[in-house]
């Protein structure tokens, strides 16, 4: 398995000045796995530590902090003596023992030759229960599900990979029908890499489709187990009601899908609390398209996605006949996989600052508008080989947008203010502020 925040934790390890690192994420997105095999391939030796249901470390944190007496207890846990220059130390599920996550600011302060990453699945719901935040004595990792490139390469499809890496858009339209077919799979798959490797080692969709409810169930769990008892319901509510937001032609999320008369103030919280768990991504609405973006949020209105595009389809109960043959049925609800498809894509990018805009009559939506650093880049979706962009026209043409991204299953093409990227190609294309930069000149021309 190959995950690109693998480069990420590489540049971590050559800082001379890097602070303990966080790996952030929802559960089973490989967080254990990117740390334990990074420890494995780049140090000599791996101190791995699980926080979870362990007395022992918990002990070992509670004041006074002492590193020293920390770091003894790692090496008893662990059964070798820690090198600082050669070893790696991992605090895995960290937000179990809240005074482990305090105790990074005394190792960045203190003892900084140490070399520490550190993980938690539910850390964002741990911190709203009043744990202490070393602030500004960390560093950050997101870590998501596995992107297109990076489950055509858990598929053995190296070369195919490689093309989008480099851009290769005359080989990519040659082996157009080899993408489209892996597109659909991973449409069905997902990026969980445990569905993602059990469908590279079997091709079996019905395991995978076990392994995606077997998730879900986990997810529930967590509900039950974590969440507080007078929210329980309510989110598992707004959770099962995603799906139904998204098949709708306008995504705008409606708290009157969840039930009648629901409003804003039931919900907020419950909004919160999946964010914080990692299990969705809202997308708010921009009233103004300006620099910076931030400031022009319409926080009444957003769009709601899921962690997963095959958690999406497991959870609208989707048969892979209907994907993978492209049936009738599936018409309605391939705009809200495509959408899914490329948020999910384009949100691995740090850089990516994503929203979306509508026109304030309703007569114009469009699907996301990225800030990256210097660029502001409006991008529409299509599901298949649709030519037409009227809201994306629209909105170029009242605010004077010199050019502008269209993802569709067409090849590459450049049309007056127009570039369009094909579905397989969005989440490779590492910055799409350098190639609208490198085209903009022709495609003006």
């Amino acid at each position: 398995m190959y995950r690109e925040a693998m480069k990420q934790l590489e540049a971590w390890q050559r800082d001379p000045d890097r602070k303990p690192l966080i790996i952030r994420g929802a559960r089973q997105v490989g967080k254990t796995w990117l740390m334990r095999e990074f420890g494995r391939t780049h140090y000599r030796f791996c101190a791995y530590v699980s926080m979870d249901e362990n007395e022992r470390m918990e002990s070992a944190f509670r004041d006074p902090f002492d590193v020293k007496r920390i770091v003894e207890s790692v090496e008893i846990e662990v059964g070798f003596k820690i090198d600082p220059k050669n070893t790696l130390i991992i605090f895995d599920e960290i937000q179990e023992v809240p005074r482990a996550l305090k105790a990074l600011k005394y190792f960045r302060e203190s003892a900084p030759q140490y070399q520490i990453i550190a993980a938690g699945s539910l850390l964002g719901v741990a911190l709203h229960e009043g744990t202490s935040f070393p602030v500004g004595n960390v560093d950050f990792c997101d870590l998501y599900p596995m992107t297109f490139r990076e489950f055509l390469l858990g598929c053995g499809e190296e070369d195919l990979a490689c093309m989008l890496a480099e851009q290769d858009f005359d080989m990519i339209k040659i082996f157009k029908s080899k993408y489209t077919d892996y597109l659909k799979y991973y449409y069905y798959v997902g990026g969980m890499p445990e569905a993602v490797f059990d469908f590279a080692a079997k091709r079996d969709l019905k395991r995978v489709r076990s392994v995606h409810n077997r998730l879900l169930i986990a997810y529930e769990n967590d509900l039950s187990k974590h969440a507080p008892r007078e929210l329980v319901t309510r989110i598992r509510i707004l959770w099962n009601s995603i799906p139904a937001q998204l098949a709708r032609e306008n995504k705008k999320f409606l708290y009157g899908l969840i039930r009648e008369g629901a409003r804003a103030r039931e919900y907020e919280v419950a909004i919160t609390w999946l964010m914080d768990t990692g299990l969705v991504y809202k997308i708010n609405r921009i009233k103004k398209p300006d620099f910076p973006l931030r400031a022009y949020q319409d926080f009444s209105a957003f769009k709601l996605f899921v962690l997963d595009i095959g958690l999406l389809g497991a959870m609208s109960r989707l048969d892979a006949k209907i994907i993978l043959e492209r049936n009738r049925l599936f018409e309605e609800f391939k705009g809200a996989l495509t959408e899914q498809y490329v948020l999910q894509q384009l949100i691995v990018n740090p850089e990516n600052d994503i929203f979306y805009w509508s026109a304030d009559n309703g007569t114009a939506e469009l699907d996301f508008l990225i800030q990256t650093e210097e660029e502001m880049i409006p991008v529409e979706v299509k599901a298949q080989e649709n030519l037409q962009a009227k809201s994306l026209r629209t909105f170029v043409q009242k605010y004077h947008m010199p050019v502008a991204v269209r993802t569709s299953m067409s090849d590459f093409r450049k049309q007056d203010w127009l570039i369009n990227i094909p579905l397989c190609c969005i989440g490779s294309l590492a910055n799409l502020g350098e190639l609208l930069a490198s085209n903009c000149a022709d495609v003006l021309e």
